[in-house]
């Protein structure tokens, strides 16, 4: 009896082994290993940015170079005295949002016609928008002076704003989003009577949502950072954008880097806590853009 007991006891499962738990907490530790200190990698830039700025030029120049901050706060008095920093600033800020805003109501709408609606030369005229991708922008400088020259806008808000309101690539990535919809959707409003503005405007386009955002973003910083554009069409000093102000501050023979380091700080803060604010969002559209189509 005491035999055929025994023999009816279930085996115990082996337990010597790692369990699942241990396994994903050592997965990571991995993944932290290697985001720590790429992510102090990417920081550094700014604390040496923020360091030197608080340094002299003397001190700043110096080899070896010296880690620790003077607390040299004039120079950031410096940079609204050397420059019309209030008159660049809100250029520079209608220039992203004028920009950025022409691109969520543009892109969306071309990006849900080539991703959604049927027309005769829908793949022909998209491959012609992705072929603008593969030209270097440079190339379109002369001409876009030309036209803003005829039109009389130099160094105005209009050059800085209109030739950026419409982007190529935010047509690519809103429509690789259109095509991740489901087309069930479509169909119901269609059966409801809905036509395709309306389904776009009432349906599509609140789903698209993270994708919009995410182009907003990124809308928002290419504009922020653009140079070359503003620093060609707009040569009066209270019509330029803080970066093509920032760079008349690099002189022929000598460049006073603290001060240099001390604007480029202050034009960096809006857009670090503009993506501070919707890095969430902007994640999240990325993720769900996918590569369908």
């Amino acid at each position: 009896m005491a035999e055929a007991r025994s023999s009816a006891v279930p085996p115990q499962p082996d337990r010597s082994g790692p369990r699942p738990g241990r396994r994903r907490s050592r997965s990571h530790l991995g993944v932290h290993a290697v985001l720590i200190p790429a992510s102090l990698v990417m920081v550094a830039p700014f604390v040496w940015q923020l360091i030197t700025s608080l340094k002299t030029l003397s001190s700043a120049t110096r080899v070896p170079p010296s880690l620790l901050p003077e607390g040299r706060w004039e120079n950031y008095r410096q940079v609204f005295q050397l420059l019309p920093f209030g008159d660049q600033f809100l250029n520079t800020t209608l220039m992203a949002a004028g920009r950025t805003a022409g691109q969520v109501l543009l892109c969306p709408l071309a990006a849900y016609a080539f991703a959604r609606l049927r027309f005769p030369g829908r793949e022909v005229l998209f491959g012609l928008f992705l072929s603008v991708l593969m030209v270097p922008p440079q190339l379109f400088i002369i001409p876009q002076y030309q036209i803003m020259a005829s039109l009389g806008w130099l160094n105005t808000l209009q050059a800085l704003i209109v030739p950026g309101m419409f982007s190529a690539f935010g047509v690519f990535l809103l429509r690789q989003f259109f095509l991740g919809l489901p087309p069930e959707l479509e169909e119901a409003a269609r059966l409801d009577g809905a036509g395709p503005l309306r389904i776009y405007w009432f349906i599509m386009l609140p789903l698209a949502r993270p994708g919009v955002i995410a182009l907003s973003v990124l809308a928002l910083l290419w504009s922020w950072n653009d140079l070359f554009w503003p620093l060609v069409v707009n040569t009066d000093p209270e019509q330029m954008t803080l970066s093509a102000g920032l760079s008349a501050l690099q002189g022929q023979f000598q460049t006073d880097y603290p001060v240099l380091m001390a604007g480029s700080l202050l034009a960096s803060l809006p857009v670090i806590a503009a993506f501070a604010l919707l890095q969430r969002q902007f994640i999240q559209g990325i993720a769900h853009t996918g590569v369908k189509g």
